[in-house]
């Protein structure tokens, strides 16, 4: 899920989604809202994967005022829960046309044990190349309902606990590139490894309902329990993953922590995906984009635009890495010029993540 918001930003977001300030393209049933319309028949979102009722948020600044581009990082929205899969066989991956590989980071074997199993981390990922995402393509973020699959775009952002290994391989059928979305900085009640996470662990509220954040400074006991869901998306065949609300150390988490906490833990999640053969994405944290550049393999961002704060990114984009954007307040007039030329894969989103999409 998204890093927490404070209480009048979440629920501002929370009505612009809804009614996405009463424009025409509201109105648009498919998950592309475009001129030219997308092949096939967008599946209606089902019951499974409702998206969590927020809690009432604080406000994280002064509402109207844009930052500076090298001010520190207004916290973004986190993403909605959504209901949990199941782990199964991964399949093949194929390779998407815009994407170049990068050599796995070795790592450290993890002890051996039965996939999956929370606490007991399965076997790394063998040696080899790793997907590398490049700037500018395009992209689907879809956490809420049933997957639609009919989306032509490159890559595919989707929920890792919900989402079956038969998805994943329908996709890479299409010849889509699929990133495993897991949250790694908060508890979720809803979740079926939720037992496995000692009540110690589990700090403050983070803004969403059946959510708290976690003491990440407890490494030894997160290490393996973040590496057993890393095991299920690799199980699923995804080639990325996209770890959420990785920036505690900025909120107000219950705990004392640090930059440098939540540094240590960014990279130990980072190393945990590259033994697996899975690329990583660096979700918002924009200060600690010069610390983290080298160990992430491209980024995810919410609301840069709105506070304007794209500009910290493009280290991203320098290194050859993608910068995978949205903005849920702003519609596509007031952002995808600047993102366009910062080279940003853009589009806005509805704040409930479901299908919709008016991409750049």
């Amino acid at each position: 899920m998204w890093a927490a918001l404070a209480l009048a930003t979440a629920t501002a977001l929370l009505a612009t989604s809804c009614s996405s300030s009463g424009s025409d393209d509201e109105d648009d049933t498919s998950a592309d809202a475009t001129a030219a319309p997308v092949p096939g028949t967008p599946v209606t979102p089902g019951t499974q994967g409702t998206p969590g009722t927020p809690v009432t948020p604080g406000t994280p600044g002064t509402p109207g005022t844009p930052a500076t581009p090298d001010a520190p990082a207004s916290p973004a929205d986190p993403g909605p829960p959504t209901a949990a899969g199941r782990p199964s066989t991964p399949p093949g991956a194929s390779t998407t046309p815009g994407t170049s590989a990068v050599p796995a980071t070795p790592g450290t074997p993890n002890t051996p044990g039965a996939p999956g199993t929370p606490g007991t981390p399965g076997t790394p990922g063998a040696a080899g190349a790793r997907w590398q995402p490049t700037p500018g393509l395009a992209w689907q973020w879809q956490l809420g309902g049933a997957v639609d699959q009919s989306v032509d775009v490159p890559v595919y952002d989707i929920d890792g606990f919900e989402t079956d290994a038969s998805v994943v391989a329908a996709l890479h059928a299409k010849g889509r590139k699929v990133i495993c979305y897991i949250n790694a900085g908060s508890w979720e009640d809803f979740r079926p490894d939720s037992a496995a996470f000692a009540r110690a662990l589990q700090g403050s509220g983070n803004g969403w309902k059946g959510e708290k954040w976690f003491d990440i400074r407890r490494i030894d006991q997160l290490k393996p329990l973040m590496a057993a869901r890393f095991d299920m998306c690799k199980q699923k065949g995804f080639d990325a993953v996209e770890p959420d609300t990785i920036e505690a150390y900025n909120q107000d988490s219950g705990f004392p922590l640090t930059a440098d906490d939540q540094l240590r833990y960014n990279r130990m999640l980072a190393a945990l995906a590259h033994e697996r053969g899975l690329a990583i994405g660096l979700k918002n944290d924009l200060e600690q984009i010069p610390a983290l550049l080298g160990d992430f393999d491209f980024a995810v961002n919410e609301e840069c635009a709105q506070f304007d704060e794209c500009a910290r990114l493009s280290p991203f984009i320098q290194a050859g890495k993608a910068v995978f954007h949205v903005e849920y307040k702003l519609g596509t007039e007031k952002f995808c010029a600047r993102t366009r030329a910062l080279g940003f894969s853009s589009m806005q989103k509805k704040l409930e993540l479901d299908a919709w999409r008016k991409p750049c």
